[in-house]
């Protein structure tokens, strides 16, 4: 990623499972608003690809507006589509090789889970950044892998590839991570699902 990414923006965002209408793109705008958001990632598990392209579209305008990486979950059809930023490929997906062909330099991130091995087998294939967790336990997804902060010590000893922390990731346990050479935070259930805290206040309380 290295000289593909110039914010210093600690927030990667992640979509809501499902966005049903407008008022969406206008708490989108007002998140971007605060200037704390690097990377936003579009992450619909259950929609039709041309519903994708559709939000994928008018997401990549606001993204471009606001001076936010557009990534999209899984599918380098859909980031081609969109012509979003990049694509974020999980272990299940599309192997990286090919991601690269059919997205050329545009910048993809992999999944890692909690392992080193694949750390560096994603760093072989030139990812331009990884994900690493679950830290927490999340409200996003099932907790199949959880990682723990030494990890990301080893991992920052052996590359200087952005590491992308994800799992549970709230105002309570955020600056540890960082405290501890994260470079960006993977943050969803705590913006859209909060009970607390409205997404605009939900996402203040990270400083």
């Amino acid at each position: 990623m290295k000289n593909k990414i110039i914010s210093k923006k600690f927030i990667y965002l992640i979509s809501p499972n499902k966005i049903k209408n407008n008022s969406f793109f206008r708490k989108l705008e007002d998140i971007f608003k605060t200037k704390k958001v690097s990377f936003f990632q579009l992450r619909l598990k259950r929609e039709t690809k041309s519903n994708k392209i559709i939000i994928g579209k008018k997401i990549k305008n606001i993204c471009k507006q606001y001076k936010v990486k557009f990534i999209v979950n899984d599918d380098p059809y859909v980031a081609k589509s969109v012509n979003s930023d990049g694509c974020h490929i999980g272990q299940k997906d599309m192997k990286i090789i090919n991601v690269k062909k059919i997205l050329k330099n545009k910048i993809i991130g992999v999944t890692c889970h909690n392992s080193l091995n694949l750390v560096r087998i994603a760093i072989k294939n030139k990812a331009d950044y990884i994900a690493i967790g679950a830290f927490n336990n999340s409200k996003t997804k099932k907790v199949k892998f959880r990682a723990k902060i030494k990890l990301l010590k080893i991992i920052k000893k052996i590359t200087n590839i952005p590491i992308v922390a994800i799992g549970g990731i709230n105002e309570n346990n955020y600056k540890n991570l960082l405290l501890n050479k994260a470079n960006f935070l993977a943050i969803s259930g705590y913006i859209w699902k909060n009970k607390k805290y409205k997404p605009i206040e939900a996402i203040k309380k990270l400083k």
